[in-house]
C-alpha cells in the first residue's frame, strides 16, 4: 500500500500524484477479462487539467470515431437523441483507494466518487447524439481526453435510465451543510 508520504516520481502516473490523505492499494498481478476497443473518442482536450471534471459541464462537439469492424453495429441508432458511452480511461491510476478530490478536501473511498481513477478505470456518459457521420458519431457531454478508448455504446432510455430520487449520501450531506458520513 502506498500513502501519500511516498514519492509521487514512483507513481506508475505521475502526473495524477497522490494528494494528501490518499491511499493507494496493490493491484492483482493478471487481468480477469479481455476487452475490445470499439473505436476512439476525439476531443479537445490533451492534458488532464483543461478536461472537464464531469460531462455535464462540456459543450464542446467531440468525435467518435468507430472502428470499421464495429460499423454495421450502428444500425438502427438513427433519430435516438442520447447515447450511453463507455469508455477507458486509459491514462488514469489504478491503484487509489482513498482519494481526496480538489472539490471536496475529504478522503473517499474510490467506489463513493466517480473520478476516473480507479481499479477499472471505465468511464460511461449519457452524451447527446448530435449526428452520425460516415460511421462516426458527433455528441456531446463528454469528459475525456482525447483519443481515449470506445468500450460500449448504448442507447439511453428515459423511461429506465433516469432515476430522479437516487441519493450519494455524503454529496447530499455536503451540500446541507454537513460534513457528511465519514
Amino acid at each position: 500500500m502506498t500513502d501519500s508520504n511516498d514519492s509521487d516520481a514512483t507513481l506508475p502516473y505521475p502526473e495524477f500524484g497522490i494528494r494528501p490523505g490518499e491511499v493507494a492499494g496493490e493491484l492483482p498481478a493478471t487481468f480477469d477479462a479481455g476487452l475490445y476497443y470499439i473505436g476512439r473518442i476525439r476531443t479537445p482536450w490533451t492534458r488532464r487539467a483543461d478536461c472537464p471534471k464531469n460531462a455535464r459541464e462540456s459543450d464542446a462537439l467531440c468525435t467518435v470515431e468507430i472502428a470499421p469492424a464495429f460499423r454495421p453495429a450502428l444500425e438502427g441508432l438513427d433519430g435516438t437523441s442520447h447515447v450511453w458511452l463507455l469508455y477507458f480511461m486509459d491514462r488514469a491510476p489504478r491503484d487509489l483507494l482513498v482519494q481526496v478530490p480538489n472539490t471536496y478536501g475529504k478522503g473517499r473511498g474510490t467506489f463513493a466518487l466517480r473520478s476516473p481513477a480507479r481499479p477499472n478505470p471505465i468511464a460511461m456518459s449519457a452524451a447527446q447524439l448530435v449526428a452520425i457521420e460516415g460511421g462516426n458519431l458527433i455528441v456531446r457531454g463528454l469528459d475525456c481526453l482525447d483519443g481515449t478508448p470506445l468500450l460500449d455504446i448504448k442507447p439511453y432510455f428515459a423511461s429506465t435510465d433516469a432515476i430522479p430520487d437516487a441519493v450519494v449520501g455524503w454529496h447530499m450531506a455536503r451540500r446541507n451543510g454537513d460534513s457528511g458520513p465519514t
